[in-house]
């Protein structure tokens, strides 16, 4: 790039060809003499972002780009100028004391750069000049807010494309390994009741099958226990079922006990059943019940994808829905029947000690299980093979706390300030897409009105959410003071 100083009169024919000098000849121009004429070649840079020294510039001849460096890695081009055409007016106008663009000659070219100096004299002798600078500056300031609301809308969409598919991957996944234990659960239902029914029936045996049958009809699950509620229940009629000789006694008694039954209510089928009948009767109920506990996790899992559709409904209209109770512990519960399968891979085992007491809070949304899904996926997914993920939940004089803790490597310091920001992650490349904890962040906070904290130290990571018993008073402007804080 050749730089030489030149009077304005050596160059006065080649102005008079421009748009900015036009109506305005040079010996009209007071107190501007000098400027530089620039020489570069294709490919030259003339002004890099961060240049400290902003200037106008006048193309005599050839073409320039201008191009500006986004904060992910890529390049936007903002303009091109051509012969008789200046740029470099805005960051002047403005006030700015740094180059935004990168400014590259895309063929040999040859400018006049104006300093600041001789820019501000040209503004305040020429009217001509400053008409058509300003001019410009508006046009080039309308181009760049139309450009700016394009990019962001995209950059919206994609983090709602991005979200959509992290969060549809789990309930989809689910629903998935559901329908395939189904089969299965279909083809024994088939032989067991192909030998239960080798037999006729007396009415006392049919009425304590009717029983039987109606309870597992009623609902998906029991209310939830704590881990040592369930545990102690689980032994209890596994236990209860051995002794009455029923083969697979410890693998039915769990089934049975996640869908409320106790073994009084089972005391009819020992009482009127021969002992071997009485052990297909077992076994035939608790193919039943995992059949429907599996017909229960698809019919979720698609209502969790219906509400994320219905949540892309209202990113664009923002319907307002009616107060409503939830039971958080049965959130917690059926977001651990979602991911049973990814835990029961790892071997993790869940500590629940679910001491909120009321465990209800009022809220318009249903978006609260996205919260569990995204920290205790997080959570196994830091667990070690073999490990344990901690969930309590308490109570406060306005709040319903819940944490949420596993004993991985924990979160580095320095990257704890970022932890909530979208597409950050401290997952290997390809693991994340650093847009979960961004999600259960804007869910816990903009539309709960909520707080959320973490704590980590190695072998020690805790995510606690807080959210109002009696839900925001107002949503509106609690995402605004939110986005203030």
């Amino acid at each position: 790039m050749e730089i030489e100083c030149i009077s304005l009169s050596d160059v006065a024919g080649d102005l008079l060809h421009s748009q900015l000098f036009a109506e305005t000849p040079v010996e009209e121009l007071f107190g501007v003499d000098q400027v530089e004429r620039v020489r570069a070649r294709d490919g030259a840079i003339l002004v890099q972002p961060g240049d400290s020294k902003p200037s106008y510039w006048l193309v005599l001849s050839g073409f320039v780009r201008a191009d500006r460096p986004e904060p992910d890695g890529s390049v936007t081009t903002a303009g091109t100028a051509g012969p008789g055409e200046g740029f470099g007016e805005v960051p002047l106008l403005l006030g700015k004391s740094k180059a935004v663009f990168k400014i590259v000659a895309t063929e040999d070219s040859v400018l006049l750069r104006f300093g600041e100096e001789a820019f501000w004299t040209l503004m305040s002798c020429c009217p001509a000049v400053r008409k058509v600078v300003l001019a410009n500056m508006q046009q080039r300031l309308q181009m760049y807010q139309v450009e700016a609301l394009h990019r962001e809308k995209l950059v919206s969409l994609g983090t709602l494309a991005a979200g959509l598919m992290h969060e549809l991957h789990n309930p989809g996944s689910a629903a998935k390994r559901a329908a395939s234990q189904l089969r299965e659960n279909l083809v024994r239902l088939q032989h067991l009741s192909l030998r239960f029914a080798d037999k006729p029936k007396t009415r006392e045996q049919l009425d304590c099958v009717k029983g039987l049958l109606e309870h597992t009809m009623r609902g998906c699950h029991a209310p939830a226990l704590s881990t040592v509620e369930q545990a102690d229940a689980e032994e209890a009629m596994s236990e209860w079922l051995a002794n009455a000789g029923v083969d697979n006694a410890y693998r039915i008694g769990p089934a049975l006990v996640d869908i409320g039954f106790n073994s009084q209510e089972l005391s009819c089928a020992r009482d009127f059943f021969e002992p071997r009948a009485f052990s297909d009767a077992l076994n035939w109920l608790e193919a039943l019940v995992s059949s429907v506990s599996q017909v229960c996790a698809i019919e979720e899992s698609i209502s969790r994808i219906s509400d994320l559709a219905s949540a892309v409904k209202k990113f664009a209209y923002d319907e307002k829905a009616p107060t409503k109770e939830l039971d958080v512990h049965e959130s917690l519960q059926s977001t651990l029947t979602i991911l049973g399968h990814k835990l029961r891979i790892k071997q993790i085992s869940v500590e629940k000690r679910f001491k909120a007491s009321p465990s209800t809070i009022a809220t318009r949304g249903s978006a609260l299980s996205q919260v569990w899904t995204n920290l205790i996926d997080n959570a196994a997914d830091a667990s070690p093979a073999n490990g344990q993920i901690e969930i309590s939940t308490w109570t406060e004089p306005d709040w319903l706390a819940v944490c949420i803790g596993d004993h991985g490597g924990g979160i580095p310091p320095e990257m704890l300030p970022r932890i909530f920001d979208a597409f950050f992650t401290t997952k290997p490349q390809g693991s994340g897409t650093g847009l979960g904890l961004e999600i259960v962040h804007r869910i816990v906070t903009q539309k709960f009105g909520g707080k959320i904290d973490v704590e980590s130290k190695p072998g020690d990571t805790r995510f606690i959410v807080r959210l109002p018993r009696n839900g925001p008073a107002d949503p509106s402007a609690t995402a605004l003071q939110n986005g203030r804080s």
